[in-house]
Parts: C-alpha cells; structure tokens; sequence
C-alpha cells in the first residue's frame, strides 16, 4: 500500500529549545492517523512544516513517495488542511468564501462549490453569512473549503477544540464518511484522546518534540490490559492486604481510594471476600479494560 506521509528525522529547532525532535511518521493510504499530544508537544510545529509553511531545521518529507521540496509543490495540491481555528470574511456568505477560495487555487469547475458543501452537510447555509454560523458549522466550513480541489489527503490540526458534545460527534461522523466514501487520508492532531480513539485506525503519540509510539489502533487494543478495578475507604490499608494476604504484586493505586489489580483476574470474587473480611469497605469491583487515555499517560510517564 502506497504511503501517503513519511518523515525522517524530522527536526525543528528554535532559538532557545526543540518543538520537534528527529520524528519519524509514517501514514498509508486510507489511514485515520490520530497525531495525539497534550497542548505544545510539538503537533502543530509539524503540520506546519509537512505543509510547508515552516522550514525543518533538519530532516526530510516525503509526500505520496516524493521528496517534499521548493520544487515539487505541486505535491501540496493533492493535500487539504485546517490548521488551528478557520478563519473567514465574517460579512461573506459561506458560498462567497469559498468562491474566493475556489479563484485563489485556480479551479474551473464552479461546482465544486456545491458539491462541498453537500459532502459536509451544509448546502442549506450556501447563502448564510459566516458572521451568524455556530462553532461548529465554522469547523464544517473550514473543511469544506479544504476539500474543495478534492484532496488525497486531509490533514486537521484540533478539529473539534471548543465544540459542545454534539458538534464533536457531528465532526467526527463527517470524517469517518470523508475516509469510507471519499476515500481521504487523514492525519488529525488532537489533545483529546477519547474523540481520537473513536476513529483513528493508526495512532502517533507525540510528547515534547519526541514521537514516543506509532502503533495501529487494533495492536492498541491487544496490548492494553484487563484489570480488576476496586474502589475502597482506605487505599493504604487495602494494598497491604493485597499484598500480604493475596500475594498480588502487580497492581497500582491509580487515584486515592481506586486500585487497579492486573492479574489474578478469575478471583475477583475471592479478592472480594478477603478485603471485605479485613474491613475494608468497597464501593465498586469490576473487570475493566485499560483506556487510550491509560496507555497516554503510561507511555509519557504521567
């Protein structure tokens, strides 16, 4: 399968620390790759530069198997992106904005105004300015525009930042119909995991400049673990018994009062009874699997 993104030792350089340091990513055709970083990890630093609006200070991008340069940007037109929030003439209609858009990359076809706004379910507002649009018709606009010259390749930094529940889902139903029925290749940034883990098929995780892990979602899923979760009054005193009275080493006191044990899964009932017979009262004992979240904060140590 053709690779639509490939990075070698990608590096961004500042004048007083690192935003990127020698990332390797790697995104296939059909891929749904969630860039995944808390705020200033370095997501957005490499957007800009696979977009060539920052030069890398060392390092090289390779584009649907060509070397990204000054001269080869004719690769960029097979590509679309939203970077940060979408900015728009407030005054103008959301058909008028995207015309202007339409004449800026040179493109004949009038209708592919139209046909854009239908894929993102906004053809309704065509003659609605942008001044009265919600949050999140804004979001859809702002891809519309960026698969107006129908793009291979998508690329959204933040999609879904300041919208309510609704709007999240509505974005992200429009990004897993873009991938089945368009066809584009995604690379989302986002800092929140569960919305990611919803849809991506690929995951990155990027923590201080260094691209820590790029897994495929259902390697993911094999190695995050089952666990028994305990909620109890006294977390010292339930870990002792655990310890001393079960023989269980491999658990953690994930919060005060909420315990994780990763083995003897098939004596929840018996782990039960011992804590309940030492007096410690439990509120909840269950068999859970680790979340993206858990794997997040596992692999950059928080």
């Amino acid at each position: 399968m053709e690779y639509i993104l490939k990075t070698y030792n990608l590096t961004k350089n500042f004048k007083n620390f690192s935003a990127v340091k020698d990332l390797n990513m790697n995104i296939k055709q059909g891929d749904i790759y969630g860039f995944l970083g808390e705020n200033g990890a370095g997501k957005t630093t490499t957007i800009r530069m696979i977009m060539g609006l920052m030069k890398e200070t060392s390092g090289e991008i390779e584009l649907f198997s060509e070397k990204a340069s000054k001269q080869n940007r004719n690769l960029l037109q097979r590509i679309g992106s939203m970077i940060e929030y979408p900015g728009f003439y407030p005054n103008l209609t959301a058909g008028e904005n995207l015309e202007i858009h339409r004449r800026m990359m040179g493109m004949q076809d009038k209708n592919c105004i139209m046909d854009s706004l239908k894929i993102t379910g906004i053809q309704d507002v065509k003659d609605k300015k942008v001044k009265e649009f919600s949050l999140g018709m804004k979001q859809r606009l702002g891809i519309a525009r960026a698969i107006l010259h129908h793009p291979e390749f998508l690329i959204l930094d933040e999609p879904t930042n300041g919208l309510d529940p609704s709007g999240i889902k509505e974005i992200r139903e429009l990004i897993l119909d873009l991938c089945h029925t368009q066809g584009i290749t995604f690379l989302i940034s986002s800092h929140i995991l569960s919305e990611i883990q919803q849809m991506a098929t690929k995951i990155g995780i990027i923590h201080k400049g260094k691209l820590l892990e790029e897994i495929e979602y259902e390697e993911l899923q094999k190695r995050n673990r089952h666990y028994i979760n305990i909620k109890v009054n006294d977390d010292k005193k339930a870990s002792i018994i655990l310890e001393q009275k079960l023989n269980i080493k491999d658990f953690v006191v994930w919060e005060k009062n909420n315990l994780r044990v990763y083995e003897n899964l098939q004596q929840a009932s018996k782990i039960n009874n011992i804590l309940v017979s030492n007096d410690i009262c439990i509120d909840e004992l269950c068999v859970k699997v680790d979340s993206l979240e858990d794997y997040f904060l596992r692999l950059t140590g928080k």
